[in-house]
């Protein structure tokens, strides 16, 4: 397959490369890119920040200019050369000989954030899925990303003269886009056939460029669909039930597609989030027609490369789907995996009946071989939201695991933080390891680092002032009101922001709790502050749209004097803008509703400040050198007292703990006691929490473990995967009939010696593990699990054994209880075998 990029007109010869460099999504994020595009035109740069836009929009003539133009050619040189560079240098999956022979990790999301010349995101979920594309193109990992191009993508927002929320809805024309049509060997533009209910569903393939990672894009609007259907990709997290399910359908089982029509051979399937889970089925189903294996065969050879990872803290947050829809619409697709429409509901229910619903998280469970949170305490809630799918498993065992999210620091820097960083750190830090540069980022010094946030927050207020007049201008403002907007916001003040959805576990009225409070702390004199909030609302979330409205009514008001901004349409130039220039970044989502969070995270390298809820990452993450902590690192649901008291607590530790440390000032008027938590902010937190460290942990500790596990499974056309199945029918067919004898326990002077006698059945004792199991004593501590050893059979008994286990004295022999379930190195326990047998 060829990849053509291309335009309605030709470019001239002296820009060749120009188009490259448009058409590098990852390249738009590094720190200078945007000068050569400053330089074609200003204005439309500046309105779109769309290179794409500007070689579809600029004359011939200014072309042909350019084209003549030593200053513009030389700067496109440059930036060339720095490119070919960046593609050619050795990576750090080239250099680690260890992960040798990983294959290619395929990485499906329903949106991703990668720049705003390219809105197919909504919020968290794509600016990670994006993050982390770059991430894994700077480091070299063999990564092609997979999704959606939305006709519309996700809404953008005004805001009325009465503070209300507005929706718009405009056009994503692909021709204005950085995307090109993925074209074959005899230059037909590749579609991707589905089935659906009486009509073909045609899917065109577009990619976008991410460094060295490709991104296909799937889009229904083809003129070849029907009306209906040619709005399946029309907007992100539009429509009911069924357009989702149309949706998910077309990423999974559509997304798979492309890659085999493309010949590119994926070893690992990541899932960031359940949307793409259809993706496991079309695997399957693909391996069985190349292999002529079954489909549960081909499932269990395939399932050992598929990777889950899931970002939603409730259960009422997984996509659900009646079963009338699935029958409706993958009848066809279930004929052709040579199963039942009644075996893919299974896999996606939880044993409540054939009416229940298909949970896409259950079934990318139970089509992978590893499944995560996005941080600690989102894999504790993980592991207590799937429990119910491990009956008689204690929670701990519960196979989800964690990996931290992260965000791509090159993205979210500031010039002036590159500029500061490269200059103590070294340049190109973000393409290898990043732990050493902890200690680089402690020598900077007070006042450069003061000096730095001075300029970065004169920058924010700049950008506040340009938004605002433009805001006042579309609402008609007298002039003397578009006065003000020439003046808004205090360079000196210290600067807190708050933007996110404005969703209700994300409390963004909790700063309103007490206005007048809120006021008192805000123009207090001798320690004033200023606030810049944003952020969305579902179009059909009312309340939440009425809490926009709540904030825009508080900062209108005379008292506050200006010292509340609302920024409309928050998106991603303009969230770069506040992580880059508030001092305070404030948090306070309920526990434990926040998976990850990654807001915080974007301020790190800028020299802000968190003033968080213990949730998500901050609940690893803070410690009292670095910032600040709210709550008390408990659950407490919708406690409308407890908001109140979280509100206190939030007020005071403004007024006794921020206020003091920002304006504390030394005879040189610095406030040493807030550089040292922002020293201490940036030098433990930032590589810690980059998507350098966090894509690296994953390519280590599941990627290249799953990838052995597939290639055994997968060979000699899923052999091994074919003798698992059997197992596996087998222990689940005896299972029934495996029981203990009576356990005896022997005591010496320092251990506690149990025996027990364990009936198999026919099943092989190779393929049990027999465990001495002790509940924690305190909260804090992890469980006793001690594997019992194997020795003589038992005497006139077929295929029965005594496991022995000796454990230290300290605890009473009571507290253990034997166990027994299935084990074998090459299984995935409990995820593939969850029979477990406890002694009693």
């Amino acid at each position: 397959m060829a990849l053509t990029h291309y335009f309605a007109r030709q470019l001239p010869s002296q820009l060749a490369g120009l188009d490259e460099l448009a058409a590098d999504l990852l390249w738009l994020s590094n720190t200078g890119s945007e000068k050569i595009w400053q330089m074609m035109d200003a204005g439309l740069w500046d309105a779109t920040s769309n290179p794409w836009f500007l070689l579809e929009s600029v004359s011939e003539t200014r072309l042909e200019h350019l084209g003549g133009s030593p200053v513009f050619l030389q700067e496109l040189q440059n930036q060339l050369e720095k490119r070919k560079a960046y593609l050619e240098c050795p990576t750090w999956f080239d250099t680690t000989h260890s992960l040798h022979g990983l294959g290619r990790v395929a990485y499906f999301s329903m949106e991703f954030g990668l720049s705003e010349a390219l809105p197919i995101y909504s919020g968290g979920l794509g600016i990670l899925a994006g993050d982390y594309l770059k991430a894994a193109s700077d480091l070299g990992i063999p990564m092609v990303g997979v999704g959606l191009l939305y006709q519309q993508g996700y809404f953008r927002q005004g805001i009325a003269g009465d503070g209300r929320q507005v929706e718009y809805f405009p056009f994503n024309d692909p021709a204005l886009l950085p995307v090109v049509p993925v074209r074959d060997a005899a230059g037909e533009w590749l579609r991707i056939a589905l089935t659906l209910p009486g009509r073909p569903l045609v899917l065109r393939v577009w990619q976008a460029t991410v460094g060295r990672v490709p991104l296909y894009l799937l889009d229904s609007n083809d003129p070849v669909n029907g009306p209906a259907d040619r709005t399946i990709t029309g907007s992100l997290y539009g429509g009911g039930l069924e357009m989702r399910l149309l949706q998910e359908i077309a990423l999974g089982i559509g997304g798979w597609r492309v890659l085999q029509a493309l010949g590119i051979d994926c070893h690992i399937c990541h899932l960031n989030e359940g949307h793409a889970a259809f993706a496991i089925l079309e695997r399957a189903r693909a391996f069985a027609k190349q292999s002529g294996q079954p489909f549960a065969v081909a499932l269990r050879a395939t399932r050992a490369g598929n990777l889950f990872t899931t970002h939603t803290p409730v259960p009422a947050g997984f996509d659900r789907f009646p079963p009338d829809l699935i029958y409706h619409f993958l009848t066809d697709f279930a004929r052709d995996c040579g199963i039942s429409v009644e075996e893919i509901l299974r896999l996606g229910q939880g044993g409540g009946g054939a009416d229940e619903p298909l949970n896409m998280a259950y079934l990318a469970i139970r089509g992978s071989a590893a499944v995560n949170g996005v941080s600690r305490l989102h894999g504790e809630v993980s592991r207590r939201i799937f429990q119910p799918l491990f009956p008689r498993w204690p929670q701990e065992d519960v196979p989800v695991g964690y990996v931290t999210n992260g965000i791509h620091v090159p993205t979210w820097h500031s010039a002036e933080a590159d500029a500061l960083w490269t200059r103590i750190c070294g340049p190109n830090r973000w393409r290898q390891p990043t732990e050493a540069l902890e200690e680089h980022y402690r020598k900077a010094n007070d006042l450069e680092l003061w000096e730095f946030r001075a300029r970065s927050r004169m920058n924010l207020i700049l950008s506040i002032r340009k938004r605002r007049k433009c805001h006042c201008s579309m609402l008609g403002k007298m002039p003397a009101e578009m006065a003000t907007c020439s003046c808004v916001f205090d360079p000196n003040t210290l600067t807190l922001g708050f933007a996110r959805r404005f969703a209700t576990y994300k409390r963004p009225a909790l700063l309103l709790q007490d206005p007048g409070r809120l006021l008192r702390i805000l123009s207090n004199p001798a320690a004033p502050m200023q606030l810049v909030i944003a952020g969305k609302a579902h179009p059909a979330d009312g309340f939440g749209k009425e809490l926009i409205r709540r904030w825009n009514a508080f900062a209108e008001r005379p008292e506050t004097g200006s010292r509340i901004v609302f920024l409309d349409d928050y998106d991603m130039q303009m969230a770069k803008e506040l992580v880059s220039g508030v001092d305070l970044w404030i948090n306070n989502p309920r526990r434990p509703w926040e998976a990850s969070g990654t807001s915080g995270m974007k301020l790190l390298a800028n020299g802000g400040l968190n003033l968080s809820e213990l949730d998500g990452w901050w609940a690893e993450a803070y410690c009292p050198e670095a910032g600040w902590a709210l709550g008390d690192g408990q659950e407490h649901g919708e406690d409308p007292a407890w908001d109140a008291a979280e509100a206190e607590q939030l007020y005071r530790l403004l007024e006794q703990e921020v206020a003091p440390a920002f304006y504390d000032r030394d005879a040189r008027g610095i406030p040493t006691r807030w550089i040292a938590k922002l020293r201490e902010s940036v030098a433990q937190l930032t590589g810690r929490f980059s998507t350098n460290r966090m894509v690296r942990q994953y390519t280590e500790e599941y990627y290249h473990p799953l990838n052995d596990a597939f290639q055994k499974r997968s060979a000699k056309n899923g052999a091994r995967a074919m003798e698992i199945e059997e197992r596996l029918r087998q222990i689940a067919l005896h299972w029934k009939e495996v029981r203990f004898g009576p356990m005896s326990v022997d005591t010496a002077e320092t251990e506690l010696r149990f025996c027990v006698p364990v009936y198999l059945d026919e099943i092989s004792p190779q393929w049990v593990q027999v465990d001495l199991y002790a509940e924690p004593r305190h909260p804090e501590e992890p469980p006793v699990c001690l594997p019992m050893v194997r020795s003589e059979p038992l005497a006139g008994a077929i295929n029965a054994f005594l496991y022995r286990v000796s454990v230290p004295t300290g605890r009473p022999a009571s507290d253990y209880t034997p166990r027994v379930r299935p084990f074998h190195a090459d299984l995935f326990v409990p995820l593939e075998a969850g029979q477990i047998l406890w002694y009693a």
